[in-house]
């Protein structure tokens, strides 16, 4: 399956950084959200979108969005990752890769997960997707765009 623009984007549930359990449904109604694929922790290019993100989170959370950053890293490589970094926004296990399964993101060059950014609204419909393994201070200036189009 691969999740596209104007589909209902998949519930999951998966662990965060804390330990909580993080469900897509539970911004359901209440806020946009900017869930990111990326491939690992405390990677050069994982790092610098990472914190594009982090630099602009005041700016998605006054635009009522949430950011979500998931990979396959285990709950204490994201605890690791997130203190290291600064980073304010929630990070998700998704060990098995099921999720990114489930939301059909490629891997690059056949071996390596993809790097693909969903922008969803608050009714769940998925209103852009982004996907650039080299480009990424773009997911973060591309998601802005659709949130600011969102609201108009």
């Amino acid at each position: 399956m691969t999740v596209k623009v104007g589909d209902i984007a998949p519930d999951f549930s998966l662990l965060s950084q804390t330990g909580s359990s993080v469900s897509l449904k539970d911004f359901k109604g209440k806020k946009n959200v900017i869930v990111y694929f990326y491939p690992k922790d405390d990677t050069p290019g994982c790092t610098a979108e990472a914190c594009a993100f982090r630099d602009s989170y005041e700016v998605f959370k006054d635009a009522g969005a949430e950011v979500i950053g998931i990979s396959d890293d285990s709950q204490q490589s994201h605890q690791k990752f997130a203190t290291k970094y600064q980073l304010p926004f929630t990070l998700l296990s998704d060990t098995g890769n099921k999720v990114r399964q489930l939301y059909g993101v490629p891997a690059t060059m056949w071996i390596m997960p993809g790097r693909v950014t969903y922008v969803i609204d608050k009714q769940g419909v998925v209103k852009h997707i982004f996907d650039s393994m080299l480009d990424f201070k773009a997911h973060v200036s591309e998601s802005l765009k659709t949130l600011e189009s969102i609201k108009s």
